[in-house]
């Protein structure tokens, strides 16, 4: 399928071709993000004006825009340069003005003589007692009436573009709507009871009343669902030609994965046993696997991963694990070489920092095959970095790799398997936004043993009071993160409030009791700052959000967050994982800056009142949006003109089954249905979608 469809062709044509656009509107349109009728035809209303004719503007609740008969009476010219011009008008019960300003010579005598019937719509308001109707939105005699819509779409604007030029271009762009077959599937289509296409496009631009700009009107609605479509089925393709890459299947015996459960002082739970299983059954498949592995703050996501690698050195083959930094690379380094010694596999790891001879050894022997499995950061990447016969690539923490550098990854295999894992709860909507290529495991099980985060809100006018229960607990011996907030991207502003911190906390609690760990620090020193934590040497830490992401410390019993307020929730969330690691009972102290909004108390009393990661998650998305909450920037998460991922997130789950259901059926998309669906993608700028069907 070379090229756009030509049915398509006027839709997708400079603005300039609707008519009253010319080229410095054809300029605004653009800064709206406007290039062609397509994209206007999905720049839906915002709200609608009732204009339905009224008898009087008598009784009305004032400001109100109303529409009226009237009998047009005295003119008033104004007294001053561009002062009022008023007019005395009178409908079926009372009388009120028009007013004009800038009035130009005797314009209004002309078009509006005394004694004329005219209609009239806009917005009255009362001044010094008499209802005013200032520059009326349409004024037309009572013959032309029925040009006045009775519910007229608000559209969203920018400089040089006016509600009339929206409203007249979007009709223009609607005649260039060409008929199309139906995509969705038709016991879906009727079961929500949507319009068609072209139907919907209609309705959407032209509601009757209120309901009809909200999102579930079935207007809407359908054409939500066609964008989260579209989406979907990019994403079904991208699925179904990573499945027929020839994979490799690594089918092992499950001995080394024996072994290390065994030696387990616990037993695995339901979820791990069932994640476990389906990555088995995912590897000894002949296609590769792409899969995320979801896991809430301490659901032992590390377990899983760690059976996945053994499945791979019991193929014959090598696993790799990827950290997004160096402390994190060397913390599961720590965390797996005593299950690796009770399997009996050779695990190593490389970073940045082996450089020379070291360096070169290590080289040789992946090489050679003498590692098994290497545990690295982006370091792996580098072209020398050779394996022998890498099977399985796992990736921790997802959002700080792109999509570009897990395919990098998997290129240092032939067909390597990849396995993902995230530890923030991310909601299902977002998750099918994101990795709707990727087949998900959610571990929803926490390990026995782990006790509850004691969380609680404290006003910073108490900053005192904390500090005193630092110093006796420190004298306890016990452990404490405090982290100062994160005021902006550039980390400057929240250096200077880390470091005034770390020297209020230095000079209350003593010498060498404090540590300090912040973003713009060289990486050796970062390390030394988390590795004299770690032993013990320092009691409290003091951080800017560099340690959300798994550091562990056992010890660390007490969590501080300074302005909790500012962050997100799941970020809040990740932080407070951080303690309630070991035997000890331990408490997340969220600080926040009197007087809280209600918004602001709302979210932070989710956190005091759950440890579910896909609630606080879910609340975060109602309460924040999709961008916010995965940092937009990095997200991946596609922007969609009609469709809203928090409001419409179960619209999401049945577009991706529709679309992989379509695949199965009809992966080359020649159907019907199929060729609907390409129109589909056409539409909806899925252009590289295009190039991954399947020909043949």
């Amino acid at each position: 399928m070379s090229g756009r469809p030509e049915p398509l062709f006027p839709l997708f044509a400079g603005m300039e071709t609707l008519s009253g656009v010319g080229p410095k509107t054809a300029q605004h349109f653009d800064a709206m993000g406007i290039a062609a009728p397509r994209d206007l035809l999905l720049t839906l209303p915002q709200g609608g004006i009732d204009r339905r004719r009224r008898e009087t503007v008598l009784g009305a609740d004032f400001p109100q825009t109303l529409t009226v008969s009237i009998t047009v009476g005295t003119h008033r010219p104004a007294r001053t340069k561009g002062g009022a011009y008023r007019i005395d008008v009178t409908d079926a019960q009372t009388a009120f003005q028009l007013v004009f300003f800038h009035a130009r010579g005797d314009y209004w005598l002309k078009s509006l003589p005394e004694g004329c019937e005219r209609v009239v719509s806009g917005k009255v308001e009362v001044f010094d007692g008499i209802p005013q109707m200032v520059h009326p939105d349409h004024i037309v005699p009572p013959e032309q009436a029925d040009e006045i819509p009775l519910f007229e779409p608000v559209y969203p604007l920018t400089a040089g573009i006016t509600q009339k030029l929206m409203y007249r271009a979007t009709r223009g762009a609607l005649d260039l709507v060409p008929k199309t077959d139906e995509w969705i599937d038709p016991t879906q289509r009727e079961k929500a009871g949507w319009p068609g296409f072209r139907e919907a496009l209609q309705a959407a631009h032209a509601p009757q009343q209120q309901s009809d700009i909200t999102h579930t009107a079935p207007a809407r609605e359908r054409l939500a669902y066609d964008e989260l479509m579209a989406h979907q089925i990019t994403l079904a393709l991208a699925r179904l030609r990573d499945r027929r890459r020839a994979g490799r299947a690594s089918a092992g015996d499950g001995r080394l994965q024996a072994l290390v459960l065994a030696a387990l002082p616990y037993d695995a739970t339901g979820a791990q046993t069932r994640a476990i299983a389906g990555i088995n059954a995912d590897m000894a498949a002949g296609s590769r696997m792409n899969r995320l592995l979801q896991g809430d703050v301490g659901s032992g996501k590390t377990l899983v991963a760690f059976m996945a690698l053994l499945r791979a050195v019991e193929a014959g083959g090598q696993g790799v694990l990827m950290a997004p930094t160096e402390i994190l690379a060397r913390q599961h380094l720590e965390s797996l070489q005593p299950l690796a010694e009770d399997a009996g596999v050779v695990l190593e790891i490389l970073t940045g920092r082996d450089k020379g001879r070291e360096r070169q050894a290590k080289l040789a022997a992946l090489s050679r095959g003498d590692i098994h499995i290497l545990v690295g950061t982006h370091a792996v990447f580098q072209a020398d970095v050779a394996f022998a016969d890498l099977r399985l690539a796992v990736v921790d923490e997802q959002h700080r790799f792109g999509v570009r550098q897990r395919l990098e990854l998997g290129k240092k295999g032939t067909a390597a398997d990849v396995l993902v894992m995230t530890a923030t709860p991310i909601p299902r909507s977002l998750a099918l936004a994101q990795y709707g290529d990727m087949d998900v495991s959610v571990l929803d099980e926490k390990p026995p043993g782990r006790k509850p985060v004691k969380t609680a809100l404290i006003s910073t006018e108490r900053t005192d009071e904390v500090i005193e229960r630092l110093r006796t607990a420190v004298k306890d011996g016990r452990q404490c993160y405090w982290v100062c907030p994160l005021v902006d991207e550039s980390e400057t502003t929240d250096l200077a409030d880390a470091e005034a911190r770390f020297r209020m906390l230095r000079a209350t609690l003593g010498e060498g009791v404090v540590g300090l760990v912040h973003g713009q620090m060289p990486s050796a020193e970062k390390d030394a700052g988390m590795a004299a934590f770690q032993s013990g040497q320092t009691r409290v830490l003091v951080a800017t959000t560099v340690i959300e992401v798994g550091v562990n410390v056992p010890a660390a019993t007490i969590m501080v967050i300074e302005r909790a307020e500012i962050f997100g929730l799941a970020q809040l969330h990740q932080l407070r994982g951080r303690v309630g690691r070991g035997a000890e009972s331990s408490t997340c102290l969220l600080m926040y800056k009197p007087p809280l909004s209600e918004n602001g108390r709302k979210r932070l009393e989710v956190l005091r009142e759950t440890e579910d990661g896909f609630v606080i998650a879910e609340t975060d998305l109602r309460m924040r949006g999709a961008g916010d909450v995965i940092g937009t920037a990095q997200s991946g998460v596609p922007r969609f003109r009609i469709a809203d991922l928090e409001r419409q997130a179960g619209l999401m789950a049945v577009a991706q089954s529709d679309a992989r259901r379509l695949l199965e059926s009809d992966p080359g998309l020649q159907s019907p249905r199929g060729q609907a669906a390409r129109m589909l993608l056409w539409l909806m700028r899925q252009e590289e979608a295009i190039g991954l069907i399947h020909v043949g």
